[in-house]
């Protein structure tokens, strides 16, 4: 067959020579036997079935690249001392339950490349000393419940390379000595927790070219034991929950070939005990600051091919151990010492690849050049243009500081600028800068606020460095300080602001508007809700005056009835009589009476 390695004339001669010294033992026809070896080859021999005459005390048996379409438990029935059985590469679509079970001593099972569909119960029952089994390039659809119950013992399951929708929640059951599962080249859209929860033992786990779209919270949360875990080629995923990795204990992770474009940190975050992380080949294009934080015992940090522009700075903030940092192949234009926790423990460093701009910025590259390992790929300068091209390593020392320097910045236009406004009003101040490398422009607002590009909400910094109070406030009024930052050093300037309410009209109405919302919705100049609140004068002074005449008469009404209560003390006790007629009301409502009077006793208390 077309896949299967031919054998060298040298290589055939020493069969045939092993395969002479049988000590009278039959060896099949088309085989070759190696005696010592107790091996059977029956590779390439174009078989249709198993041939007989195979010894009985055969270990190894090469049955690959033939065209076998079945397995039946006769023809294997005498081999109960076969260790390893190799049926890769043949046309085997059907395997009958209890094929196998008379190879009580079988470690090593081979079906690579075959035409399964299906893999029935039972299929593998009895095997209970195998420790290595191939499945992949197959066109296995779904693994049923209880398929590997007997292998209790399996250390090593290649199930790649099918295709595999569906994995049944108790498809693994019974694996609990699996040590390594690679799942790849699938059809798979997920993987749920419960079904690789009965892989306790699981030391790594390879799942590569998948279709899912995001890891569930729980996917291995019982994999306590599981250290290496490979994410390759899942061109759906683009998000990493923070709970991914919850209860994991891993010392290798590698997420390459992915849609993420942020460091996943908060996932990162219990993993304290990681010391290899592979994030290349994701769009990462800036490392943030502080992004790795948690990872206090990582050795090896690769982020090759990701597009990185920048690495802020302690974007390595966090890595006490850091000894090799792979960042080949991207678009840095530097690496500052500042990104790191620390430089004293990097042993290798691997920027090639990178349009390197060779300033006072990568001075610390350069006074380590002769111990520091780039792997043979020496940093390039890309600029300026008198250094381009030179690779780092070949700089002369009294070299360093003619080329590797940086121009202070310098801020331009430092005419004091001192601002009133109104509140709802928009503010600007302006500050430019020059220096090499272009500086960093942020703003110190009175309240000591850093504000930067990246700020958001009414108080922004544009990018060529401008700061802008959208919808002034009184309380934005104060000192705001302009800073200007690079290699070489900071530049500061001074802007003050005074922001007064809006007036109150005493005279004849106060009117007000409220902007509703959230005042940090940068968008807020699209969508604005007026409510005004109109407070009329003469109607103030009229509610004014009623709510005083209620009062006095119901003041006088008191002291009537103390009057009248103290004058008939002693007489009539605490009881007294009130008497009085309803005043005539003129109009229809009064024309059916004269009014009239009335009498009440009260009692004093």
């Amino acid at each position: 067959m077309a896949g299967c390695p031919c054998l060298s004339l040298p290589g055939l001669l020493v069969l045939l020579t092993a395969a002479s010294i049988t000590h009278g033992q039959s060896c099949p026809q088309r085989c070759d036997c190696i005696s010592h070896q107790r091996a059977v080859m029956c590779q390439n021999k174009r078989l249709g079935s198993i041939p007989a005459g195979i010894p009985a005390d055969t270990r190894l048996l090469d049955l690959s690249c033939n065209s076998l379409r079945w397995v039946e438990y006769n023809e294997l029935a005498t081999l109960s001392r076969l260790e390893e059985l190799d049926l890769s590469e043949n046309l085997i679509s059907v395997l009958e339950p209890n094929a196998f079970s008379s190879l009580l001593n079988l470690r090593v099972l081979r079906l690579r490349a075959n035409q399964l569909k299906l893999v029935p119960m039972g299929a593998f029952s009895r095997l209970t000393n195998l420790t290595t089994l191939d499945l992949s390039g197959n066109k296995l659809v779904i693994l049923l419940d209880f398929t590997f119950q007997d292998l209790r013992n399996l250390r090593n399951l290649e199930v790649g390379d099918n295709d595999l929708v569906y994995i049944s929640n108790k498809a693994f059951l019974g694996l609990v000595g699996l040590r390594e599962l690679t799942i790849e080249r699938c059809n798979l859209t997920s993987i749920t927790g419960q079904s690789l929860s009965y892989l306790r033992g699981l030391v790594t786990l390879r799942l590569r070219y998948l279709s899912i779209s995001s890891l569930e919270e729980q996917n291995f949360r019982k994999l306590g034991g599981l250290r290496a875990l490979e994410i390759d080629h899942w061109p759906f995923l683009e998000y990493i929950s923070p709970h991914s990795f919850q209860g994991l204990n891993l010392s290798w992770l590698s997420i390459t070939n992915t849609n993420i474009s942020t460091v996943p940190t908060g996932a990162l975050r219990n993993l304290i005990h990681l010391a290899s992380l592979n994030l290349s080949y994701n769009p990462i294009s800036v490392l943030e600051s502080w992004a790795l934080r948690d990872l206090v015992r990582l050795k090896e940090l690769h982020l090759v091919g990701t597009n990185l522009i920048s690495v802020q700075p302690y974007g390595l903030g966090g890595l006490q151990q850091i000894r090799l940092l792979n960042l080949s192949n991207n678009g840095l234009v530097t690496l500052e010492e500042g990104s790191f926790h620390s430089v004293n423990t990097l042993e290798t460093l691997r920027v090639d690849g990178n349009p390197l701009s060779c300033d006072c910025r990568l001075l610390w590259i350069l006074q380590r050049r002769k111990t520091l390992n780039f792997n043979g790929k020496s940093p390039v300068c890309s600029t300026p243009l008198e250094v381009r091209g030179k690779a780092l390593s070949t700089f002369s020392d009294s070299a360093l500081f003619d080329h590797f320097t940086c121009q202070r910045p310098k801020i331009r236009n430092r005419k004091l600028q001192q601002m009133t406004a109104r509140e709802g009003q928009v503010v600007s101040f302006v500050c430019r800068a020059d220096g090499d490398p272009t500086p960093v422009i942020f703003w110190i607002s009175p309240q000591r606020r850093r504000i930067t590009t990246k700020s958001t909400g009414r108080i922004i910094v544009l990018p060529e460095g401008t700061l802008e109070i959208r919808y002034a406030q009184v309380m934005d009024s104060g000192t705001y300080i302009c800073i200007a930052s690079n290699a070489g050093g900071n530049d500061t300037y001074f802007a003050t602001l005074t922001v007064s309410g809006l007036p109150l009209d005493g005279a004849l109405a106060a009117n007000r508007t409220y902007y509703v919302g959230d005042l940090n919705d940068t968008n807020l100049n699209d969508t604005r809700v007026f409510l005004k609140f109109t407070l009329d004068l003469k109607t103030i002074l009229v509610s004014t005056a009623m709510g005083c005449i209620m009062f006095l008469g119901v003041v006088l009404f008191c002291f009537i009835l103390l009057f009248v209560w103290s004058r008939g003390r002693g007489q009539h006790k605490n009881n007294f009589s009130v008497e009085y007629s309803f005043r005539k009301v003129d109009g229809p409502a009064a024309s059916g009476g004269q009014g009239g009077a009335r009498k009440f006793n009260m009692k004093m208390i």
